[in-house]
């Protein structure tokens, strides 16, 4: 998500580390995947919304029908800012989080780039574009021209932006920059030259590939239109983008604007989106490009020889916009790709002193710092601890309409998060995802957010422990609601009515909502009485263990030492105070 500070080029390197790593309100993460690269034929898209400020809650919106000329206020996603009204359509379809009942969902990151090009007058931002056109679109097509209508004919307000667009069939990126705000001349008219909206590309992802993106422009170069072919085409022939044929879509002044602007002097067939409108950095690649490649080279072992350029180290040997994974994916690898902090890589967040004793794999802001006039980074893992909430949603052209899509959505860190399957039809959301079930000032014993956020805060402390406790109940839920999930596909499929289905599925989502808030509640208890005050209680089959003498009491708690490299540092930084002397 946006709601992010934009990341400003700046001239000093420690300047431009400081602004990515550190000013980021919402900086996101997105992987994508097509039919040919999932092992069940689905389509999958995921989505970290990482913010400090923003609250884990499942926005819903229900299928309604409006009179004409009904109008309706765009509101910024990330302030709260009314922009302008608009004329509803008609008719629009219910959202549930970031999809709609028939299976479409879309997902972002927001990369900033130019400055200059935020046009604060304009009249919709990157959050309405989402909300707004998953509620008047069916597919991946629809939504990518309903994105460029809703620019064009309003004007964009929101830095650049990259989105990610799934349908049963199909997986499309878009990457967005606005204009800037009116140009005017010295008789106070605007200029000619200026026009709203945003230039824009989109780039069909091809089947049996994933991409993704975190933070940074991606789309390098692409086709561009030839007489007497439909394979790419500009924004004026937009109505042609139905045509199966079509894989490429871009406004048609996306690269004269460019030139317009001085920020591209050579040819057409040359023109790079990223490196026009978003040039990459240290800080690009670090803290944002290196999240792709974690995610690359857990499909793909050769991805190992873009690590250079994940770390910021070599800029030039470009990561691609996509690959073929060494083999197809489930929901559930989708899911792992999702919790990262870098293991097995030089940038690995468990191994540094950073990580404290017990390996934990988060850090505090800020994420820049100086040392004796050297500037460093903490690093910026898929994994954070400050997401508001997750999802995987993944879309099935096998299923009847109203149950393509599956929403598998949670709250919280996502490496210690569970995904709980969301239909995209249902008619209500659980109590414990909905919004107003508390805020980030208000706690809720009910919300799931906080209940996860009292789990995760606990296991900070003595997190290489304490994750393993949670990993286990993590898998045990999200393999038994997979399984759940393909007995009641079964189902549905011999359902009678659309009725019927969505009747099904909602009492199913409530269900799996409310048994992993059970679980959740029980694991904070858990957890508690295990690690109290530094001690693991010892366990056997379960049950901790208990004196035989007095019903109640423990038996000797372990008390693990810290580990050999902890002490050692310990001794460097303060051996000579705690030293205990040699006696003969």
């Amino acid at each position: 998500m946006n709601m992010k500070s934009n990341r400003i080029k700046l001239t000093a390197l420690f300047m431009a580390v400081v602004m990515c790593f550190a000013n980021y309100s919402f900086a996101c993460t997105n992987f994508l995947i097509t039919k040919g690269a999932s092992k069940d034929g689905s389509t999958m898209v995921t989505y970290a919304a990482d913010s400090h400020t923003l609250y884990g809650e499942l926005y819903y919106n229900r299928a309604a029908q409006y009179p004409e000329g009904t109008m309706i206020q765009v509101i910024d996603w990330d302030s709260g800012k009314h922009l302008i009204q608009i004329p509803q359509v008609a008719n629009t379809y219910t959202t549930v989080g970031n999809m709609n009942q028939w299976g479409l969902a879309i997902a972002e990151t927001t990369y900033g780039g130019r400055e200059e090009l935020v046009d604060t007058t304009g009249g919709i931002d990157y959050g309405s574009l989402i909300y707004l056109t998953l509620q008047r679109a069916k597919n991946a097509r629809e939504a990518i021209k309903q994105i460029a209508e809703f620019v064009d004919t309003y004007g964009y307000y929101s830095s650049g932006e990259s989105f990610s667009i799934i349908d049963e069939n199909e997986v499309w990126i878009m990457e967005l920059i606005g204009k800037g705000a009116p140009v005017y001349n010295k008789k106070g008219k605007i200029d000619k030259r200026w026009t709203k909206g945003a230039v824009w590309v989109a780039m069909r992802v091809p089947d049996g590939y994933i991409s993704g993106h975190a933070n940074h422009a991606r789309i390098t170069t692409f086709a561009q239109e030839t007489k007497g072919s439909y394979k790419s085409i500009s924004s004026k022939k937009i109505k042609e983008i139905f045509r199966p044929e079509v894989e490429v879509v871009y406004s048609h002044d996306v690269i004269t604007f460019a030139r317009l602007k001085g920020y591209y002097t050579g040819e057409d067939k040359d023109f790079s989106f990223s490196d026009t409108y978003a040039p990459l950095d240290f800080s690009g690649a670090r803290g944002c490009e290196a999240r792709v490649y974690a995610a690359f080279l857990r499909c793909n072992k050769d991805m190992i020889k873009y690590e250079k350029y994940a770390m910021g180290h070599d800029l030039k040997n470009r990561m691609p916009l996509w690959i073929k994974p060494e083999k197809q994916l489930d929901v559930k690898d989708v899911m792992e790709l999702m919790r990262d902090h870098y293991e097995g890589t030089p940038m690995d967040m468990t191994k540094d002193l950073g990580a404290g004793p017990f390996a934990c794999p988060y850090r505090w802001r800020p994420m820049g710092f100086k040392v004796d006039g050297q500037e460093y980074v903490h690093e910026r893992a898929t994994s954070t601890q400050q997401t508001g909430f997750s999802f995987v949603a993944q879309s099935r052209s096998w299923m009847p309409d109203f149950a393509k899509g599956i929403l598998w959505f949670g709250v919280d860190d996502t490496y210690s998060t569970v995904y709980v399957p969301m239909y995209c039809a249902i008619e209500k959301v659980p109590n414990c995802f909905a919004e107003g079930n508390g805020s980030m000032t208000e706690y809720s014993e009910t919300s799931a957010f906080w209940l996860f956020n009292l789990v995760t805060n606990m296991a900070y402390s003595r997190y290489s422990d304490m994750i393993k406790d949670i990993r286990k109940e993590q898998n045990r839920l999200e393999r038994s609601f997979i399984r759940e999930v393909a007995q009641l596909d079964e189902r549905i499929k011999k359902a009678k009515d659309s009725k019927e289905i969505v009747t099904m599925t909602t009492r199913f989502s409530l269900e799996k909502a409310s048994q992993t808030m059970k679980v959740w509640k029980k694991l904070s208890e858990f957890l508690l009485v295990k690690y109290i005050d530094g001690n693991i209680k010892k366990e056997t089959n379960g049950k901790f263990e208990e004196s035989p003498y007095r019903k109640g009491q423990c038996v000797f708690p372990e008390q693990p030492q810290y580990p050999e490299n902890w002490y050692r540092m310990i001794v460097k930084d303060h051996g000579d105070i705690i030293k205990v002397p040699t006696t003969k």
